[in-house]
């Protein structure tokens, strides 16, 4: 580093990952060993939880200058030295800001992600691109350190400041020894052997290598590769998979089996198999890609989410330890979770038995008495005795599941697509393909699934309507455009750029 000029760090951190300890640790690193340092900090949003740059500037002392140099406030794009980036996405954000550059700065930065809300609530895959993230910071930086922080904060037991410190020393960018960043941890007095044991992880895999490994995915499993099955049922729908199914098929196949005798039970699973195999026979010479699609959405369609699902899911052990662990509670810490929910009359409607259901659907008195006392949502403490037991009590309506309202809508509605399914294949198996993975709009729970099935219903209509001359790359095109807008205003914009509408 060039001493007449400082040395500009930026931090970009999000809210309980210590970004301000992190800026006090470098703040107090400069100043124990012959530096000027100034911090300041600038909050900002990220759409998950509090973001916030931070600012070091370290100027190093000259005795036999009298005058105390004026630090800058702020970063200036093109003028930093090193960023720190506490995730992913804030490294991008920063590349964007333009504090990354190739001719000057070192970037460190974590490859975990905290998902924002438009990634989250997205109809369909609304994620980031990582690997387009990555090439792109690597692309402005002049050195690019990055790997999973968070992991390594985890095994240490510490946060993800104490490990980007450590990546910080690692890279060899300032002017100070590693024993003169552990003694910065060491004079804080607080968690002092867990930060060092991140600081250790940090600074190693910072002086190894420049990025991880691109890992690729495992091979799907066989089902001559998994572990037997002890319940004989379980078994025979194995043997079932072998049998119907052909070899491109099978794992995904074996996938949906899990997941419903998760949901429901082996007949559930059973049922599954059948349509399948009704499938195959009904089209005997239809792709492997076809085959492949429906076995995946039809599971996914089948394993809906009704208010006996949600409060199966909210009341399960494995919940609750991993909301333990993401929290970092202690043995002898107390843990209250709360739930934030809002029943609408349509779900009462639909958890009871169809003919009591529709009933209830319908304008009179005692309709007009339940909607009036489920416009205001409610908060129900699982981790409460009363809570708990409200929950479980609705999760164990699951062997009741088959005569409610919402199962006779949903059966009907599968058994309606996979027709179209049929049809579209046997004029276009293509066609047939983007049919299949319209099923992606139907999804999540109360609003959200009623405004992806109206969607999808607009699609299926337009299927109907148009017959053989719909093209897949157009049917592609409208789904696309109906997953990037919940409310339809896209898919209405399609429709009639397609001449469709």
């Amino acid at each position: 580093m060039n001493k007449a000029q400082p040395i500009k760090i930026a931090i970009l951190a999000m809210g309980g990952e210590g970004g301000g300890v992190l800026a006090d640790w470098v703040v107090d690193l400069g100043e124990h060993n012959g530096y000027y340092a100034q911090t300041t900090s600038v909050p900002g949003v990220a759409q998950r939880t509090g973001a916030t740059i931070y600012y070091v500037e370290l100027f190093a002392r000259d005795e036999r200058e009298p005058r105390t140099p004026i630090l800058a406030l702020m970063p200036l794009p093109g003028d930093v030295d090193v960023v720190l980036a506490s995730e992913l996405m804030e490294a991008g954000r920063a590349v964007q800001r333009g504090l990354v550059t190739a001719e000057r700065t070192t970037l460190v930065a974590s490859t975990h992600r905290v998902y924002s809300i438009a990634e989250k609530t997205a109809m369909g895959d609304g994620r980031v691109d990582d690997g387009a993230l990555i090439a792109h910071a690597g692309a402005a930086a002049k050195r690019f350190v990055r790997f999973d922080m968070a992991q390594a904060a985890e095994a240490s037991g510490s946060v993800i400041s104490a490990v980007l410190f450590g990546a910080l020393a690692g890279t060899g960018v300032l002017p100070f020894s590693r024993r003169q960043f552990e003694e910065t941890i060491e004079r804080g007095g607080v968690g002092v052997k867990p930060s060092l044991r991140a600081f250790e992880l940090g600074y190693a895999r910072a002086g190894t290598d420049e990025g991880d490994a691109q890992e690729g995915t495992p091979p799907a499993q066989s089902i001559d590769e998994a572990q037997a099955p002890r319940d004989p049922a379980v078994a025979r729908l194995l043997e079932r998979v072998r049998a119907e199914l052909p070899a491109e098929v099978q794992s995904f196949a074996i996938e949906g089996v899990r997941r419903l005798i998760d949901y429901q039970d082996p007949e559930y699973a059973a049922l599954y198999l059948d349509r399948l195999a009704n499938l195959r026979r009904t089209l005997p010479e239809a792709p492997g890609t076809l085959l492949r699609e429906t076995a995946r959405h039809l599971a996914l369609w089948m394993s809906y989410e009704d208010t006996i699902r949600v409060a199966d899911l909210k009341t399960r052990a494995a919940r609750f330890e991993r909301v333990r662990g993401e929290v970092r509670a202690q043995p002898d810490q107390l843990l209250a979770i709360n739930e934030f929910m809002h029943p609408r009359i349509e779900e009462i409607c639909e958890t009871l038995p169809a003919g009591i259901g529709r009933w209830l659907a319908k304008p009179h008195a005692v309709h007009r008495l339940v909607k009036r006392h489920t416009k205001a949502g409610r908060v129900v403490k699982t981790s409460s005795l009363r809570g708990y037991l409200m929950l479980y009590a609705v999760a164990r309506l699951r062997g009741m599941r088959r005569r409610t309202l919402r199962y006779e809508l949903e059966s009907a509605r599968i058994e309606a697509w996979l027709q179209q399914i049929v049809q579209s294949a046997q004029h276009n198996p293509a066609l047939a393909v983007e049919v299949a993975q319209c099923q992606r709009l139907v999804k999540g729970y109360s609003d959200t699934h009623a405004r992806g099935l109206a969607n999808y219903q607009t699609l299926m209509g337009t299927v109907v309507r148009a017959g053989a001359r719909l093209a897949p790359a157009t049917l592609r095109d409208l789904r696309d455009a109906a997953l990037a807008d919940e409310h339809g205003h896209k898919l209405r914009a399609a429709l009639a750029r397609h001449a469709l509408a």
